[in-house]
């Protein structure tokens, strides 16, 4: 594959791709910016960018927050890096870690925890471990194209349906659809819920900012099928961009409700660490008339500048763009009757049956059928 590495990537070459660079990680010793000194050549930019799979070795499955701005405190990422290629994805900057760039390299070099199943069971099996909802997904989608080949997700909902172990699930693919076998099963004992991020319903606007996600339709026909089948739905109408897809916050949860979603969410635009700057190249890109604009009412939600991490207001901002996205929100949802009945999504913590570690391999306990 060429090497892109600092360098302004060609649309031929990046055709169907979220970003338009891959700037070095901020951990990298070298930061190189890239110049014409005459010597390319056609022929070295006529490679396109394709995905590569790499076995992740992780040693644990279990991620662990102390947040106050999320309702989870552990979740499951079976892959590292999404092929969807959102440009607004908050976990771009994760790749750094890993000596990659936030940029084509979140999306195009995925790692995948092929071991994720047997270490959940592991976890799952300490003495210390307190059953809590787990949310599969919450970093990148567990439901990316990766997973039509490995399967990793669908075998993690496996040992968790197994053990009786309440989930939640987020993503924007169909693919989720799949496992409805599993997730209706855990639905009849609450112990299974879905939430589809739908940031728009123009597909134009949809293919920019997502480029390898499912289309606005599938994602509202995913919801509609996940509900018939019982599955408790949510929409998230996340992000929320100022002067791009905010005017379709009402539409989009309307669309949803009609569609089957009981709960609703909204996050504004978030662009921490390496993301400000890919979303600023990405919108000069593809709204140049816009791009300011766009920045600007950013700046006045995060006061003065282009991301606050402070807890309590890095999901929605502050000030009266913030204040009128949120007060918007909260009346669609009360018309629509949006997150009325939240006890469907307060899944069950009671069920869960703790695997049992039996001569070095990790095995099923089932006590109460020997009692």
């Amino acid at each position: 594959m060429v090497n892109f590495m600092n360098k302004r990537v060609p649309p031929e070459i990046r055709k169907g791709r979220g970003a338009g660079t891959n700037e070095s990680g901020r951990f990298e010793r070298q930061h190189r910016e890239a110049f014409d000194d005459g010597w390319d050549t056609i022929e070295e930019s006529t490679e396109r960018i394709n995905t590569t799979y790499t076995r992740d070795n992780a040693k644990t499955i279990l991620a662990r927050n102390d947040s106050p701005d999320i309702p989870f405190d552990r979740s499951i990422n079976p892959y590292r890096g999404c092929e969807h290629g959102c440009i607004y994805c908050f976990a771009r900057p994760s790749h750094a870690y890993l000596g990659l760039s936030p940029g084509l390299d979140f999306e195009t070099r995925i790692f995948v925890k092929e071991d994720a199943p047997e270490l959940l069971r592991a976890e799952l099996a300490r003495p210390s471990y307190a059953c809590r909802t787990i949310a599969l997904g919450a970093n990148t989608d567990p439901y990316q194209p990766a997973e039509r080949q490995y399967g990793v997700t669908r075998r993690v909902l496996e040992v968790l349906r197994e053990l009786r172990h309440p989930v939640s699930i987020v993503t924007k693919s169909a693919l989720v659809t799949r496992d409805i076998d599993i997730l209706a099963e855990m639905a009849t004992m609450r112990l299974a819920s879905v939430a589809i991020s739908l940031t728009t319903l123009d597909g134009k606007l949809a293919r920019a900012m997502e480029p390898r996600a499912a289309t606005p339709q599938r994602r509202l026909d995913t919801m509609r099928a996940l509900s018939d089948a019982g599955i408790p739905v949510c929409v998230l109408a996340s992000p929320m961009i100022p002067a791009l897809n905010d005017s379709e916050l009402d539409n989009i949860l309307e669309a949803a409700a009609a569609h089957g979603a009981e709960a609703a969410g909204t996050i504004l635009l978030r662009l921490p660490l390496e993301l400000g700057p890919l979303v600023e190249d990405w919108l000069n890109r593809h709204f140049p008339d816009k791009a300011k604009h766009v920045l600007s009412l950013v700046r006045q939600a995060r006061g003065g500048k282009i991301y606050s991490s402070e807890w309590g207001q890095r999901m929605t901002g502050t000030g009266p763009y913030a204040d009128l996205l949120h007060l918007r929100f909260e009346k669609a949802c009360k018309r629509l009757g949006l997150n009325r009945r939240r006890t469907a999504f307060d899944l069950d913590k009671t069920l869960f049956r703790k695997p049992a570690k039996l001569g070095g391999a990790v095995e099923f306990a089932v006590r109460a059928s020997r009692a």
